[in-house]
């Protein structure tokens, strides 16, 4: 070690050496982890966004819990096309929907997410949400997602993938700059599991489908599974939170998955999108640019 001579004390110091926070060593935080059967599973284990998987799961648990009645019991649920999910790949998923309230319409797929990973083919049966499927993500409004109350910071934590729209703000029109982040966080969670979208962008019953899921399409490459849904405008208000009417009959139908071609054009994907999720007749796949999934 150097030593610098001191002249008024000629004593010999040792030099100050200055705190440099990159020489000291970064401690290692032990994250907890559970060995089953010679596997070793972290507890604290996150998804891209960095929420907690432990914790995500019980909230999708609790909240599957709570709203498992306006279902199943106050309302009946008939559901279409599980078979197709059975057969799916964990991650690379893109579920396209028509959209009718705010959180109902994503509750009742989570519902059917879970029951499908427990290999049901109905939601008669809420054992699903003891062990709920955690790798599901869907998109929504930044704004909508950070509103006050408890419901929305719950079903944020759950999975949102906040964007924030180009050409709606609260319920008003606007124009600006696409959000650059976007496809980048949705990347992320295709990635991770399985994302639901609803390219009307609103709630409005006769939207037109937005060209920005076509592009999306386009870039990532996903499988694509349409949806269609109904009932659910009926059965609930605008937030899907409260009834608007009982005994209604809810439906959710998932269409055969496909996989677009790399000549795909954007106006063939908006194209196959309007025809499999608004409601009209469904017509061949021929000269669309889609390909069949082979399981």
């Amino acid at each position: 070690m150097v030593k610098i001579f001191n002249r008024k004390r000629k004593t010999l110091q040792k030099p100050k050496i200055e705190n440099d926070k990159s020489t000291k060593k970064k401690k290692k935080i032990n994250i907890p982890k559970l060995r089953i059967r010679g596997k070793t599973i972290r507890l604290l284990r996150k998804d891209p966004f960095g929420n907690i998987m432990l914790l995500k799961g019980a909230l999708v648990g609790l909240v599957g819990a709570a709203t498992y009645g306006r279902f199943n019991l106050v309302n009946n649920m008939k559901i279409e096309g599980v078979e197709y999910l059975l057969k799916l790949p964990k991650r690379n998923v893109l579920f396209i929907s028509n959209h009718q309230t705010y959180y109902a319409d994503v509750m009742a797929l989570y519902h059917i997410f879970c029951s499908v990973k427990w290999r049901f083919k109905n939601v008669n049966f809420p054992l699903y949400l003891l062990s709920p499927r955690m790798s599901t993500y869907y998109i929504a409004a930044e704004e909508t997602m950070k509103e006050s109350g408890i419901v929305p910071k719950i079903l944020s934590y759950a999975g949102a993938v906040t964007v924030r729209r180009s050409w709606r703000y609260k319920g008003s029109g606007v124009k600006r700059e696409a959000d650059t982040k976007a496809p980048n966080k949705i990347k992320q969670a295709l990635g991770h599991g399985w994302v639901v979208t609803f390219p009307q962008g609103t709630t409005k019953a006769f939207a037109p489908i937005r060209k920005g899921s076509a592009h999306l399409i386009k870039k990532l490459d996903p499988i694509v599974v349409p949806v269609e849904i109904d009932g659910f405008r009926r059965a609930f208000d605008k937030k899907g939170v409260f009834f608007k009417k009982r005994g209604v009959k809810l439906s959710v139908k998932f269409k055969k998955p496909v996989r677009f071609g790399k000549d795909s054009t954007i106006e063939e994907i908006q194209e196959f999108l309007e025809r499999n999720i608004l409601n009209k007749e469904d017509l061949s796949n021929e000269n669309i640019g889609v390909e069949d999934i082979n399981y």
